[in-house]
């Protein structure tokens, strides 16, 4: 695949300043003297020197497509360590296609999605977590997922999943010298030092694993779902968050009756919220739809907003909505508190037993959200994440191969226990290696990395 010379566009096809067309592979220099042509067209760029820009047109049998600057980058020296020509046009979409089609016919391939990363991952020049954090920088949704994804992509999870083998590696090692020259490595004592060893190496993959569950919300946004009795400013909120009037408010009880989802971005953070119909009991057929569907929502929330509203008392509905909030993060958000009180943050405090954080907002008066904010931050983050120490996992993929290492460990704990021969430690050591391997892309299968990269976008 690598001895052929691909092309593609770079960048998002629409109407801009510039398109990138990128050509990669042995022949790409070859390719780009085939169109480029210099002012006084004596130029060639096979003749100059890495990381240079030179200025130009392209032409297409004799007639001028474009006016560019093209970016030589030479192997090993660029994204994916192969001789690299990127060609800087004008972003309209009929002249970066032109462009792309004028370098076809002079010998590059289409690539394929991902293909100019797949490169970059074949050729050594980053490891497959490095490589799936590319993917997870282009659509990163805030702050805190592109930092975390820059992260990986320096490399900040590679470090840790190789710190793990080595030091695995090492206890192999030893057990493997030990069995063949009993003479110079003594095993007495060892399967002690060696559960201590395992317990230690456990935790630390305990701990990237129980990162997965922030990482997955950092990377896809909080999934969040709006919880009350009709009328309580469910839909208020959500028109407040999103910084548009996208559901309809009236003082007719029951308004919203199914599920309505909109994706926000609030100090940072992303949530994807659903606002549902208010809970109640209903003879009406549609409403009680509606209520179903909100209940099913809530089941699988990462974070509910219970809304109450202070200006009505507590009743059975009420009881049937704290139902459905066992076990899951909650923020109760008591509503309406530019009209005169009915209950207080302490009533709602005492109704619901002290379990959730409670917060006086005014949906109509948009007072009281700093405060949310401020504690949405510490429930899901701590505050802060501090990256440069942090290491967390995004991937279902990542989090997957590091369960099952976790689990091989856990054999060898069983194995000293049961007191078994040390070389049924090293099966399960190996596993455990070869599984962390598999997280940064050693030991992989052909299918597994064609489908990692059939993710990502053309021309990346």
């Amino acid at each position: 695949m690598q001895e052929d010379t691909i092309a593609a566009i770079s960048t998002a096809m629409g109407g801009s300043g510039i398109g990138i067309v990128r050509i990669s592979g042995p022949e790409a220099l070859t390719v780009g003297d085939r169109v480029f042509f210099s002012p006084g067209g004596k130029k060639r760029l096979i003749d100059q020197k890495s990381h240079t820009i030179h200025y130009g047109y392209i032409r297409d049998e004799g007639q001028t497509v474009d006016e560019v600057l093209v970016s030589l980058m030479l192997a090993p020296r660029s994204f994916t360590a192969e001789d690299t020509v990127e060609i800087n046009c004008h972003g309209g979409v009929y002249a970066t296609r032109r462009v792309l089609e004028t370098v076809l016919k002079n010998g590059a391939r289409p690539a394929s999605p991902g293909e100019f990363t797949k490169r970059a991952f074949l050729n050594g020049r980053i490891d497959l977590a490095q490589a799936e954090s590319v993917i997870d920088v282009i659509q990163a949704k805030n702050e805190y997922a592109l930092r975390s994804s820059v992260s990986q992509l320096k490399g900040s999870l590679s470090r840790k999943v190789n710190q793990l083998r080595e030091q695995i590696l090492y206890e192999t090692a030893f057990i493997e010298s030990a069995l063949d020259d009993p003479e110079h490595y003594s095993l007495d004592g060892y399967p002690e030092r060696l559960r201590t060893r395992t317990e230690e190496l456990l935790n630390e993959m305990e701990s990237l694993i129980a990162s997965a569950d922030n990482g997955r919300m950092i990377r896809e946004g909080i999934q969040t779902v709006i919880l009350g009795k009709p009328n309580a400013g469910k839909s208020s909120l959500l028109n407040v968050l999103a910084g548009e009037d996208r559901a309809i408010v009236t003082d007719i009880a029951g308004t919203t009756r199914d599920t309505l989802e909109e994706t926000i971005t609030l100090g940072g953070i992303t949530l994807n919220v659903v606002d549902t119909a208010g809970i109640r009991s209903t003879e009406d057929r549609i409403e009680q739809i509606g209520v179903e569907k909100a209940k099913d929502k809530a089941e699988a929330a990462d974070l509910i907003l219970y809304i109450a509203d202070s200006s009505r008392t507590m009743d059975e509905n009420d009881e049937k909505i704290l139902a459905l909030l066992d076990g899951k993060n909650t923020i109760v958000l008591l509503n309406k508190s530019d009209l005169p009180s009915v209950i207080t943050k302490e009533d709602v405090r005492e109704y619901t037993k002290n379990r959730f954080p409670v917060i006086e907002v005014s949906a109509k008066k948009e007072t009281g959200f700093d405060e949310f904010e401020r504690l949405l931050k510490e429930m899901f983050y701590h505050g802060e994440i501090s990256f440069n120490d942090e290491v967390i996992i995004t991937g279902a993929r990542q989090k997957a191969e590091l369960v099952s290492a976790a689990s091989s460990l856990r054999k060898v704990l069983e194995s000293i226990s049961m007191g078994l021969p040390e070389d049924f430690f090293t099966i399960d050591l190996m596993d455990a290696y070869s599984a962390l391997g598999r997280v940064i892309g050693k030991e992989v299968g052909e299918d597994l990395v064609n489908e990692i990269f059939s993710r990502f976008c053309m021309g990346k």
